[in-house]
């Protein structure tokens, strides 16, 4: 069995991976030779972000399994891989702790005008400004998986009011005041101070953002997106900006990506960018690949896998119990 590796490893993640399948070869391609590698590969570990003719490694018919080492699943889920009889697992929940410090991040960053000061501190500007508040906000979280619930765990203690829509409305958090199915998405537009996206990327949510959801959207509301850019209907964001729609954005993703230099979007006084970085830690790649390690003894066993995809065009493991979450693992030890 050959297993290609295409995630940051170092020397110490390699020997944990070969300790649990010894007999394996196991191959780090990087991004620079993945594109390549697939061809020979019984299983794939990790997140091309270069071009990989996917539809020609499910015609020869050799991969069997991608264990994905990020949540999102757009990089690899293709018609063709979806249609497939090949196994695909998600890196949902491994990254939900820094996704969701970096979205309080950036709403806390919007909310309390930082880069409104942070530019006055450039110009050597000790000027009192106006900040706003999140404490006492209705907060809507569009998507409740992983990312979603560990961000409203976090929001909590801010005295916020919590709403979110998800396909599957079940298994309520505590600090969610109302879960509402997808189709309530208008409702949950209308009724926040702040919406953050932290849905999949797929047929159904792809430019879910557009120019009516933005109008239903509150004046003064902030649009939060750490999830994907392609959410996001860039073109009605930037008018909604300028026209006085939504009182501002911050991203961590964009469409396109990165995006260029003479985009708007940079010099919209009422927009924070960050580049990508919000699944960023130092222990990122420790947990992914304790995630690996574990799917690969259930793989050899026969055991249920973690965070295994019943519906691969829904792009996300489903909370239903039939099969085990990233957090199911954490919290049992």
């Amino acid at each position: 069995m050959r297993l290609v590796l295409c995630y940051p490893v170092e020397p110490k993640h390699l020997a944990q991976i070969r300790q649990a399948a010894p007999d394996y070869d196991v191959v780090d391609a990087g991004q620079e030779g993945v594109a390549r590698e697939l061809f020979d590969a019984d299983l794939f570990c990790g997140h091309a972000k270069v071009p990989v003719d996917w539809d020609r490694v499910v015609r020869q018919g050799r991969l069997r399994w991608i264990q994905s080492s990020a949540a999102g699943m757009d990089h690899c889920l293709v018609p063709s891989v979806v249609a497939s009889d090949i196994v695909v697992t998600s890196a949902s929940g491994v990254l939900a702790d820094q996704v969701a410090e970096h979205t309080l991040g950036l709403i806390l960053a919007w909310k309390r005008s930082f880069p409104v000061f942070f530019r006055a501190q450039q110009k050597k500007e000790f000027i009192r400004r106006p900040t706003g508040d999140l404490t006492g906000d209705t907060v809507g979280i569009v998507g409740l998986g992983g990312v979603g619930r560990r961000l409203a765990e976090l929001l909590a203690p801010f005295h916020t009011r919590i709403v979110a829509t998800d396909v599957f409305p079940a298994d309520k958090p505590a600090a969610v005041e109302a879960l509402w199915p997808a189709e309530r998405l208008g409702d949950l537009l209308a009724a926040s101070d702040v919406v953050v996206l932290a849905a999949p990327l797929n047929d159904s949510t792809r430019g879910m953002i557009d120019a009516a959801a933005l109008a239903r959207m509150k004046p003064g509301a902030l649009l939060v997106n750490a999830a994907r850019g392609a959410l996001v209907d860039t073109d009605a964001l930037v008018e909604s900006l300028r026209s006085g729609g939504v009182a501002g954005a911050v991203m961590d993703v964009t469409e396109p990506e990165p995006l260029p230099p003479e985009h708007p979007l940079w010099d919209a006084p009422n927009v924070i960018i960050t580049p990508h970085v919000a699944g960023q830690a130092a222990w990122r790649i420790d947990n992914m690949t304790r995630l690996l390690c574990e799917n690969l003894r259930r793989w050899r066993s026969g055991e249920p896998l973690v965070n295994f995809l019943e519906d691969k065009s829904a792009g996300f493991p489903l909370r239903n119990g039939r099969y085990p979450l990233w957090s199911d693992v954490v919290r049992a030890g």
